[in-house]
Formats: C-alpha cells, sequence, structure tokens
C-alpha cells in the first residue's frame, strides 16, 4: 500500500518557501535602492517618483528599461575591473555600494 501523503507538511513547506522569496526579494529592492543612490531620497519622494513611474506610458518605461539595463551591463564591467585591480582588501561590490551614498553626501 501507498503511503497517504502529508498535505498539511507540504502546504507548511510551501507556505515557508513563498516566505523566504518575498523576504529574498524585498532584500534586493532594497540593495537596488541603495546602488542606484535612490537612498539619499526622503520616503515620500521614493514613493512618489514609484507612482508615477507605475502610471507611466509604454514608451517611457521602456527608455527606464534601457537605462536600468545599461546600469547593470555598466556596474557588471566595474566589479570585473575593480576585482582585478583591488589590492585593498575590499571587494568591488563594497565600493561601487559606497560610491551612491558617498556622491549623495557630497552633495
Amino acid at each position: 500500500m501507498r503511503k497517504p501523503r502529508d498535505y498539511d507538511a507540504e502546504l507548511q513547506a510551501l507556505t515557508d518557501k513563498a516566505k523566504a522569496l518575498k523576504t529574498k526579494k524585498q532584500g534586493q529592492l532594497g540593495e537596488l535602492v541603495i546602488a542606484t543612490g535612490a537612498d539619499a531620497l526622503s520616503i515620500e519622494q521614493l514613493a512618489g517618483a514609484l507612482l508615477d513611474a507605475v502610471g507611466a506610458d509604454v514608451s517611457m518605461k521602456e527608455g527606464w528599461r534601457k537605462s536600468g539595463a545599461a546600469f547593470f551591463r555598466d556596474r557588471g564591467t566595474r566589479a570585473r575591473k575593480g576585482a582585478c585591480s583591488n589590492a585593498g582588501g575590499a571587494s568591488a561590490s563594497d565600493a561601487g555600494a559606497q560610491s551612491p551614498a558617498g556622491e549623495a553626501g557630497a552633495a
């Protein structure tokens, strides 16, 4: 005879996985805000900009998509170059994450 399935355990496992994915997504969004320098904006400014972005037309969103793709492409190139020439011990991702905050503080 087959062993009966434990639906409660399967449901709990799926629930735990969904929570983990949501937490990971939130962390990635936070990292993105910091990497782009948007953490220098007030929470109201950032929320307003995001609300405007949601309601933007398709052509505007396509321009933003291209700009975002270039950001990630350039960031990857900088990280590779920094890893090769980095003799100070700090990782290239640390240097990239700190530069937007440093620029915002200088402004």
